[in-house]
Formats: structure tokens, sequence, C-alpha cells
């Protein structure tokens, strides 16, 4: 049966042209007021102005679901997380407030490191039962879909466990989960000597097996002073298109390693975090087409500077935001706070920030002809928010303000 969804104050549509929004693109929501979206089969029929969608022929005997004057848009997509993980790091978080770096928490057993003991601890089955409890989480946030990394494995049984584990909850569970293998996250315990090694084991072992088991769409690597270079950045980079896998990067977060252009040049479909490019670098993402995806909730969580944001999306390049959320330096899973760090600290204007969470997000995870917008023939995943104003959002701190989250046309949570 269809279903109507009426009562809509505002309905942000974020249609529009195909590909990722950037330049004078970078702000259009598609705001309707007074709006309806009419949804059959988990897709979306219509979306647009009541009257109109009212009006169509697969409306008669639709079943109706109010908004009860609400905002409603598309489900944030998060491009950038890492939740598969035993447990926090409240020992990290204690030092770091108490003033210890990120290489001094890392040297002190923290860190990376410390979460990757306890997945290799943990059961397929515990890492599962506490992803699907966050995969509850990101729903009731207004959360439909996220970009989910592995990485707290570092030898092949458990970056593969946890890829499994991804695979497992995003069947079982309403959150799609887009799963990349994050092997070069940092040098396994057993490589600490050999660097070299390590990359040739992602390369030859880790990257292959993820593809062949149909566990991965992406390979991802945190290129950074002390972790992987550039070099291996090129190495990684063609064992992921040899294996058919997209590519994304962790790019120029604590330092500048000079990896943005050589990343474009292999194809990588987004940038993450960003935080010491340079104007080159810019204009080498402007002219590429990728996305800049952009994680603040780990730069507030850090008490870092923030990435440049404002002249990214100035010089032309698309830009999407995400949590980062992880168990070290981003417990965060509310994108709506993300939009307002977005805003306050990083100049964005609200429409930009909304932009940049749903259907730049879809396209940094590979579903923007799918997902991200509320188009005809689009995957119907709807939030509602109770608010008079979008401009809400980002405003409110605190409270997740979510009515009801939808997921292919069908209500899968509710405050």
């Amino acid at each position: 049966m269809a279903t109507l969804v009426l009562d809509v104050l505002q309905l942000l549509t974020l249609a529009g042209p195909k590909g990722p929004r950037a330049g004078k693109r970078r702000a259009e929501l598609g705001l309707v007021s007074d709006g309806a979206v009419l949804i059959e089969g988990g897709t979306v029929v219509a979306a647009g102005a009541r009257k109109d969608v009212s009006a169509s022929p697969a409306a008669k005997g639709a079943e109706t679901l109010g908004a009860e004057g609400g905002v409603v848009l598309p489900g944030f997509v998060d491009a950038h997380t890492h939740p598969v993980f035993a447990g926090p790091r409240l020992d990290d978080f204690e030092a770091r407030v108490a003033g210890a770096g990120y290489a001094e928490i890392a040297a002190a057993g923290g860190g990376i490191l410390s979460t990757v003991k306890g997945v290799r601890a943990a059961g397929e089955e515990s890492l599962a039962a506490g992803l699907e409890r966050r995969a509850r989480d990101f729903l009731a946030a207004g959360t439909t879909t996220i970009e989910a990394k592995s990485g707290y494995g570092l030898d092949l049984d458990n970056e593969l466990k946890s890829l499994r584990v991804l695979k497992a909850v995003g069947e079982r569970s309403r959150l799609e989960i887009v799963p990349t293998l994050l092997g070069a996250h940092a040098l396994a315990p057993e490589y600490q000597n050999d660097k070299n090694g390590y990359v040739k084991y992602v390369c030859d072992e880790m990257i292959p097996a993820a593809a062949a088991q149909s566990l991965a769409r992406f390979v991802d690597l945190f290129c950074e002073g002390g972790y992987f270079d550039v070099a291996d950045l090129e190495k990684i980079a063609a064992a992921a298109v040899k294996a058919g896998l997209g590519l994304k990067v962790h790019a120029e977060q604590l330092s500048r390693l000079g990896s943005v252009a050589p990343a474009l040049k292999r194809g990588a479909v987004t940038v993450d975090h960003l935080d010491h490019v340079n104007d080159g670098d810019i204009a080498a993402l402007s002219a590429s087409g990728a996305v800049a995806c952009l994680v603040p909730g780990s730069n507030y969580f850090l008490s870092k500077s923030y990435p440049p944001a404002r002249r990214l999306l100035d010089a032309g390049c698309a830009a999407a935001l995400a949590t980062d959320y992880n168990p070290g330096t981003c417990p965060c899973w509310d994108m709506r706070f993300i939009l307002s760090i977005a805003c306050t600290q990083m100049r964005l204007s609200p429409a930009e920030a909304v932009v940049a969470a749903t259907i730049n997000g879809a396209h940094a995870v590979g579903l923007g002809s799918t997902h991200g917008s509320l188009e005809s023939g689009k995957t119907a995943d709807l939030v509602c928010y109770d608010a008079k104003d979008w401009r809400e959002l980002p405003y409110w701190i605190g409270g997740s303000k979510v009515r009801w989250t939808m997921k292919r046309g069908e209500v899968v949570s509710r405050a």
C-alpha cells in the first residue's frame, strides 16, 4: 500500500541536478511549504506541494502519515564512521582533558591500538550486538545510512570479522551500512618495525579477501605522519583499483603530507578531514569532482582547529559532513550536532550544512543516484523533526527533536 506523508509545514526535497552540489548549487534545499511525500514500494513516487502530490492517482486510498506540522527532509547520510568496537576509550578521554596529546596517548598504550585489543578479544556476536545498539541510536537521531569502516582489527581475520559484523547488522537492522576496509588504520602490533611488510599484507591479503567475499565497497587508509605516507597511499590505492573497490583517504588531518593530489589522481571518491590543506590542494579538489568529507566533531572533541570549510566551499569544492563516530576521538552519532558545529565554528550557512549532510553525503558513499534527496524513484528515507522552521536543526543543541524516522518507506524509529 502507498503511504502519503501530510501536514508537512516545511519539506526539504533537496531536488536538483545529478552529481554532488557545489558552487552556486551548494545551498539549494528544494524547500516547499505545505508539502507532502507519496511513497510506494519503498521509493518516492512524488514529493512537493501537498495539492500536487495529493492529486496523484497513486495517492487515492494511500495510508496517511502525519508530520504534525513539522519539518521533513531526507534521512541524513553519515559518510564517515568507525562503529565496530568493543567499548569506549575512557582512559584516553581522561588523559586528553588532563593535557595529553594524540602521540602521547598512543605511546602510553592508548589510541587506536587499545581499541584493537578489544576488537581482537571480542566475539563476532558481541561486536554485532554493540553495533545493533548503535544502529538504533543513528536511526533515532535521523540518520538512515552510514559509511562504516573496519580498522580496529589490523590483521586479516579480525578485519574480515569486523566487515562481517557490518554486513550482518546491515542486513538485520534498518540502518543501511556501506562498508569500508580500513586495514591501514595503524600499524598492527606484529608489524611495528616493518611498515612496508604491513602495507604489503594489506595489499596482498586484506584487500583481495574483502573484495572476494563482497564485504567492502571501499578501501581507506590513514595517511598521516607516523602512520602511512604517500608512497603507501599509492600502493594501497593500486590494490583497491585492482580489486574493484573504491578509494577513500584520511588526508591532512594532523599535519600536511601532500596526500590530496595523489588521492585524487588515483580516483578517490572522498578525501576526509582536510584540516591542513593548502590552496593547491583546494584547487585540485575543486577541479576533481571528488567530495571533501569534513568531520568537525573530531576537531571539537580533540580541541583542534577546524578544516577550512569556507575556503573549500567558496573555491567550488563539493563538501559532505559526517560524524567520524568512533570510540576515541568522536563519540557522537547525531548529525544535527555536526550541523551546529559546521555553522557556528566553520561558518557554513544552515542550508550548506544540510546539503552537505544529505545529498552530498550520499554522493560521498556512492549512493547519490538513489539516496540523499526526495525525488521520484529515489529511496524513501525520511526524517520528521519537531520544528516549525528547518533552520532549527542546527540551532537547538541537545535532544534529537526527531518525531519519526523512515527507512525505505517504513517508520523505523519514533520519539
